[in-house]
């Protein structure tokens, strides 16, 4: 599971790893990133600019918003299968940009917080799935989830999944709006390489949602 990330990258640094993409003249940096907030997304629907889309999916054909706060993660073995997932699978794909993302080792009854992150904090793209959803009263609500797979050898002794981190030679291909061939997006999803990875341990700040600031990303 990720459920919390950050994007504390100025967008200097994004846009040396986005270099196609036009960015908000503003982004202020995130600490401590949690569903149901609005995330940065590079979608297949307009993949040459960032949008803020609400961490949390909503289907297209769900009777009650609240049922994104169930589907902040999907996992990499069963999207092909899940009703939620199959059709933006397919069809509406993108990239969620981050810095870091936070996990929970357990330790007893004690859960301790962990930052994990690229080496010298790069940013990076998760792969992300998105759907719209559309209330009774007319308004539209752009939402996306993260996709998981199995954790790589670095972020197992923390956790036992993680965010599909994606290459940046494969953003262009999950970014195609046309139906994919499933097994050319299969062999995506697949654990970030963990040498190119670092974790330590930070304080449990974190743990609260309402915490945003620097203090959440400084190791302990």
């Amino acid at each position: 599971m990720c459920g919390r990330f950050t994007l504390t990258a100025e967008i200097s640094e994004l846009q040396k790893v986005f270099p196609w993409v036009e960015f908000p003249k503003e982004m202020s940096p995130r600490y401590n990133i949690a569903p149901s907030q609005p995330v940065a997304v590079i979608s297949n629907h307009n993949p040459k600019r960032v949008d803020f889309f609400v961490w949390g999916l909503i289907p297209n054909w769900a009777k009650d918003a609240q049922i994104g706060n169930r589907l902040i993660n999907a996992r990499a073995e069963t999207l092909a299968q899940k009703p939620a997932f199959r059709g933006p699978y397919r069809y509406r794909r993108c990239l969620i940009l981050a810095d870091g993302f936070y996990e929970w080792q357990k330790e007893g009854k004690v859960k301790r917080p962990f930052l994990i992150r690229l080496k010298l904090a790069k940013p990076f793209a998760m792969a992300g799935l998105w759907d719209s959803w559309q209330s009774a009263d007319g308004s539209e609500i752009y939402s996306c989830t993260i996709i998981t797979c199995e954790a790589n050898d670095l972020v197992k002794p923390i956790h036992e999944r993680m965010p599909v981190i994606l290459p940046s030679s494969a953003y262009q291909l999950w970014l195609t709006m046309s139906e994919m061939n499933l097994r050319q997006l299969e062999v995506l999803l697949q654990p970030y390489p963990a040498s190119e990875m670092e974790a330590f341990a930070v304080s449990s700040l974190v743990n609260n949602p309402h915490q945003d600031r620097v203090e959440c990303i400084q190791p302990i």
